[in-house]
């Protein structure tokens, strides 16, 4: 048997002894005799060998976590398995720490290079595509052809043309009118459109006018409508103007005009029916005859099930001008009428030294279902004077007997209940007599 056996058996020999005697005595053998002290052997040769250490370190840490997990009360992969997650979570945390940090950086960067744009190339590149877009008006000038004055005051004024109707009845003292057709309008609409109509009436009173119906979208409308001026002698005949004035109509702003024509009865032959073609002119003074008083816009909403009508009055502009100043102390006055009885009357707020006046005042009035096609809406802008009587400018009449844009938009409020419809109105001369309520 070899030296190195021969120690190892004798090793063991020894252990056991050691553990039987304290055992036969009831008592447990210190961890130093055992463990810590080892017994060092020499063998035959007189080298002396030490013995393999009892544990090593990684058995130490697996008895540690049995221990702690005994102490926890459960088993050791539980304790493992939580260690392992609680691992997880903390390397988590920090990736996302380090990736939140890496982008800040990044977007200093990013904003370090956006400061270092150099604008002179960016204006230097707006002004290449300007050029591409906009060429120099020294060579548009140098290619261009020299135009003819006359020709460009021609199309200038070209506005087109319009077809009417004279017939003067001598017995009834009437002039029937007839508004056969327009051609070559200009388009006033986004499309490349218009949607004209046309005024009749008479100058210098003005007393009465006439509205043919709204064309949609066209350049060459045939109206065929015909209206009658009555009690019109002839010899009072001869002192007036029949004008035709062509409109653009728009609902949600004044109405552009886009000429006239003015025909003098006492260059007219009226013993005899004339039909004749003539070109439009343009409107003389701003906003031409009709525009002199100014323009309110307001809207309307009819709710059938409730009875309530609601006005709101919105703005108005470029009215006239009634003080010495030169400007006009507007406020509007809503009359509710019925078979020419006042039913209901309110107003809005003054606007002191105003032509522009914008109120956004809402006003309700009860009227039942059955009597909305009896009653007649009056719109009046009044210039309010503290000292003397307020003067009105002008009005807007609507209701069931109405005519022209004011019919259309009562008719338009009565077709889309409980939906409020605005739009824009020229105001008309009001009538003698009106006084400050």
């Amino acid at each position: 048997m070899s030296p190195v056996l021969s120690t190892q058996l004798r090793w063991r020999r020894d252990a056991e002894v050691t553990s039987e005697k304290p055992a036969a005595n009831g008592t447990t053998p210190s961890p130093a005799l055992t463990s810590s002290n080892p017994v060092t052997s020499t063998n035959p040769s007189g080298s002396s060998e030490m013995p393999p250490p009892a544990t090593t370190t990684q058995e130490s840490i697996v008895e540690k976590t049995a221990e702690i997990a005994h102490k926890m009360n459960m088993e050791t992969w539980q304790l493992v398995a939580i260690l392992v997650g609680v691992a997880v979570v903390v390397l988590g945390i920090c990736f996302c720490c380090i990736r939140r940090c890496f982008r800040k950086r990044r977007s200093k960067d990013g904003k370090k290079g956006m400061k270092g744009v150099d604008f002179k190339s960016v204006q230097l590149l707006g002004s290449a595509y300007k050029e591409k877009v906009q060429p120099d008006m020294e060579e548009l000038t140098e290619n261009a052809e020299e135009p003819d004055d006359g020709e460009e005051k021609k199309e200038e004024q070209k506005l087109g043309k319009l077809q009417y109707k004279l017939e003067y009845d001598f017995n009834s003292n009437s002039l029937s009118v007839t508004v056969i057709q327009a051609e070559e309008l200009p388009a006033l609409d986004m499309g490349g459109t218009s949607d004209p109509y046309v005024k009749v009436y008479l100058l210098p009173d003005k007393k009465k006018k006439f509205e043919t119906k709204v064309h949609r979208k066209t350049l060459n409308p045939v109206f065929n409508e015909t209206f009658v001026f009555k009690s019109v002698p002839y010899a009072d005949a001869m002192n007036k103007t029949l004008v035709f004035a062509i409109f653009d109509f728009d609902r949600f702003s004044k109405h552009d005009q886009i000429g006239e024509v003015k025909v003098p009865l006492c260059q007219v032959d009226l013993a005899q029916t004339i039909e004749e073609w003539r070109e439009l002119q343009s409107v003389e003074g701003e906003g031409g005859q009709d525009n002199k008083l100014g323009d309110i816009c307001f809207s309307l909403r009819y709710v059938p099930t409730a009875g309530k009508l609601t006005v709101v009055i919105l703005e108005a502009k470029n009215l006239k001008k009634m003080d010495v100043g030169g400007l006009s102390d507007p406020y509007v006055k809503i009359a509710l009428m019925q078979n020419g009885k006042r039913l209901k009357k309110k107003k809005t707020s003054i606007k002191k030294c105003t032509l522009n006046p914008y109120y956004n005042e809402s006003f309700t009035f009860e009227v039942p279902f059955e009597q909305i096609q009896k009653v007649n809406l009056v719109v009046t802008v009044v210039d309010y004077d503290r000292i003397g009587t307020s003067e009105p400018i002008g009005k807007v009449v609507l209701g069931y007997n109405a005519s022209g844009t004011e019919l259309r938009h009562w008719s338009d409020m009565l077709a889309s209940p409980r939906r409020p419809i605005a739009q824009w109105h020229t105001l008309k001369d009001p009538e003698d007599g009106e006084k400050k309520d």
